[in-house]
């Protein structure tokens, strides 16, 4: 194949898509089908649909044992999760947050008038920098948020001294982290509590779904009430609270789930050590390596793309892969402080985040899961490969990148 014969190939050319369906980043994993189909039978027939019904219990009871915590508390999903945890604790004022996360990370907090202060990262392990964390402590901080990005622990070490010298309340977004351990312990068991997600995106999911975890007993009491809606009895409220509630009906796919833990995540780890062969070596481009001796859900493919070496952007190299039905995802593009409220509300000159700014323009997700083979893998490791090795040519034929309609994804 010739470069021109080869450029023309490529679909954003008006070549043929290699995939003629859609590859997402994380299309759900469904696990035993029948074993769900016959949970849902059950629940139909025992009319149980929700309010704390048997399934949630003994997904509640299995989320424990697996992460070796006291107590969890299962919601409609992660950000009520973190909205009810945080109103528990009593946080106000300012708490620290990464700007490099999802949005609903500091929504929950701006959403009861907390203030999130944004914090910069680690650029070799994307995760919140508690050097950056200490500078930015003021008189009314009164939390750290951490995230622990792909899975990848923060330096929850780090976090809790500091969190421990300056009186602070310490929380972690674990949405990517069930099933994933820091120096032996599993994730779930720092801070005062930890929130995990279960949404359709994660390799465990409740079709939509979150869960809060810890090991504080009066914690824990407090989190039940408030999940529905401060009731300690059939007509007694004793607290403000809210309808957090998780139903039957996503308690019997977690409980599915479960069941396919570690198929799962031996899935994903295949699908990344494939990866990881293929695209290693490659000028320009730096995959996001797992620590193998940690428990690890291998949930996400994440690399970062050096314009400086491979010639073209990460987002021609999007645009070329959405072309070809590669779903790839630009998380967490532009980072929360880029975006509204928080955009027009914050001094730039405030804003300390050279390595979030960085990282919002190099990172690219890819797609794996169950429903992701090797040998799908090579075909679009090996587009990935064309294109940097046509790279100057690619960038002639192309508009701006920045100008290029890549839509987003529920997956």
């Amino acid at each position: 194949m010739t470069t021109n014969k080869g450029l023309a190939e490529l679909a954003i050319f008006g070549g043929e898509p290699t995939f003629s369906e859609k590859l997402h980043v994380g299309r759900p994993n469904i696990g035993d089908r029948a074993r769900l189909v016959e949970r849902i039978d059950n629940l139909l027939d025992t009319r149980l649909l929700t309010n704390n019904g048997p399934y949630v219990q003994e997904f509640e009871q299995r989320v424990a044992e697996c992460v070796g915590v006291k107590h969890c508390i299962a919601t409609c999903n992660a950000t009520v999760a973190l909205e009810i945890v945080i109103k528990a604790i009593g946080l106000t004022g300012e708490v620290i947050v990464p700007s490099f996360t999802f949005i609903a990370t500091a929504h929950v907090l701006r959403w009861q008038d907390i203030t999130p202060v944004f914090c910069d990262v680690n650029p070799d392990t994307h995760s919140i920098d508690p050097h950056q964390v200490e500078s930015l402590i003021t008189s009314r901080t009164t939390g750290i948020l951490g995230v622990h990005v792909w899975g990848q622990p923060c330096e929850i070490d780090a976090l809790t001294e500091l969190a421990n010298y300056h009186k602070l309340t310490l929380l972690f977004d674990a949405a990517h982290a069930f099933g994933c351990s820091y120096n032996g312990k599993m994730i779930g068991n720092f801070g005062a509590a930890e929130v995990f997600s279960f949404h359709a995106t994660k390799f465990v999911n409740t079709f939509e779904g979150g869960a809060i975890v810890t090991n504080d007993d009066d914690l824990a009491l407090r989190l039940r009430l408030m999940r529905n809606f401060g009731f300690a009895g059939y007509d007694k409220v004793v607290s403000l609270g809210l309808n957090g509630k998780m139903s039957e009906i996503s308690a019997a796919m977690g409980l599915t789930s479960l069941e396919s833990l570690d198929d799962f995540t031996e899935i994903n780890r295949c699908n990344y050590l494939h990866y990881q062969q293929e695209l290693a070596d490659i000028p320009g481009i730096r995959m996001l390596l797992y620590d193998e001796a940690q428990q690890c859900n291998y949930q996400y493919i994440v690399f970062e793309v050096d314009e400086h070496r491979t010639q073209i952007s990460r987002d021609h190299l999007l645009a070329i892969l959405w072309a070809e039905n590669i779903l790839a995802r630009r998380y967490f593009f532009p980072g929360c402080h880029n975006m509204e409220p928080y955009f027009s509300e914050i001094p730039r000159e405030s804003l300390q985040l050279s390595a979030t700014e960085s990282l919002v323009q190099r990172v690219l997700v890819l797609p794996t899961g169950t429903t992701v083979d090797q040998a799908t893998i090579t075909k679009i490791c090996q587009i990935i490969k064309f294109a940097l090795e046509n790279a100057f040519e690619i960038k002639q034929r192309m508009p701006v990148a920045n100008k290029l309609d890549v839509k987003t994804t529920l997956f």
